[in-house]
């Protein structure tokens, strides 16, 4: 998606409407970024980021209220551009009579609030960030394991619902299942959900499709969740060197985040969802500072260094 109505934001937050109730289908915000008009209200309008939504906060209206009405009108109505999607005021404020001339004029909405600033911003922010921010399909099963998001990624037929399956079992959740829509919240997070003809379900070969929400109750599905770990499965090859010791960590990269990434050999005989559940303990373990495969390698040195000093050639 590249853009979004205003009708599009009020449906989804808790933003309402003003003034221009008339108007909230035709604007449209293509940006995720917010201004506040500061240096505009002083006629400064060299750099004015007219396509993104303009919010009020206590600052913006004390210096808007200290300036003549017709001044006020004049900066006002530069401000209201083709391409100004909506004026927001937040903390119960109300907009001078100048700014409901000039917005209806212009054709363009006036949203209001009585949360604080900060809030209005970081609401309309993660709406926006969540809509407008590219976004990917990635053949997969997300499940939330003890709080983290693991992607289990692998070739068709390998096991991944199966095993998904038996974590939901475990008392694990599921995100989604065979298709995992994920986008960039921030330049550090990548957030998966379920393609909504998708939610809640699950395809099981032999069974067909079961709703998971309906066999396991609500606590064993949610909508949406960062992806922490990225799990891939492999069908064993003897003649594959997979990871004994864990030394080297592994990461892919999804847009512009890399995110770790672990590949678990399948064969029979192998409790591949215990080995998720364990794999998913040791990722936290390591995030809180306990690396197992780091403390092995100083063990081994220790004993070498022993072993040397004790038999010196």
């Amino acid at each position: 998606m590249t853009e979004v109505t205003i009708q599009d934001l009020l449906d989804h937050t808790n933003i309402q409407i003003y003034a221009g109730a008339e108007f909230t289908s035709t604007r449209k915000i293509k940006e995720t970024e917010i201004s506040r008009p500061g240096l505009e209200l002083t006629g400064y309008f060299d750099y004015y980021p007219a396509e993104r939504v303009q919010l009020f906060g206590q600052t913006e209206t004390s210096y808007a209220r200290s300036m003549t009405s017709e001044n006020r009108y004049h900066v006002l109505r530069e401000m209201c551009t083709k391409q100004t999607p909506a004026f927001v005021f937040s903390r119960g404020i109300k907009p001078s009579p100048e700014m409901i001339k000039a917005a209806q004029e212009a054709e363009i909405p006036i949203l209001t609030s009585d949360l604080t600033t900060t809030r209005v911003s970081n609401i309309i922010t993660q709406y926006l960030e969540k809509v407008l921010s590219p976004r990917k399909s990635i053949h997969g099963v997300l499940v939330d394991v003890y709080g983290l998001g693991v992607l289990i990624k692998g070739d068709s037929g390998v096991g991944k619902s199966e095993t998904a399956l038996e974590l939901i079992k475990n008392g694990h959740r599921l995100v989604a299942d065979d298709r995992v829509d994920v986008y960039q919240q921030n330049e550090h997070t990548l957030v998966g959900e379920a393609p909504e003809i998708l939610k809640n379900l699950m395809e099981i070969r032999g069974i067909g499709i079961i709703d998971v929400m309906n066999l396991f109750g609500a606590s064993a599905v949610r909508t949406s969740m960062e992806i922490t770990l990225i799990i891939n499965l492999s069908n064993w090859s003897a003649e594959q060197n997979y990871e004994r010791v864990g030394l080297k960590d592994h990461t892919e990269q999804i847009f512009d985040v890399e995110v770790p990434s672990i590949t678990i050999p399948v064969k029979v005989g192998r409790n591949i969802s215990n080995i998720i559940e364990v794999a998913a303990m040791d990722y936290r373990a390591k995030k809180l500072g306990f690396n197992a495969a780091d403390r092995f390698e100083e063990q081994l040195t220790g004993l070498i260094q022993k072993n040397s000093q004790v038999n010196p050639k």
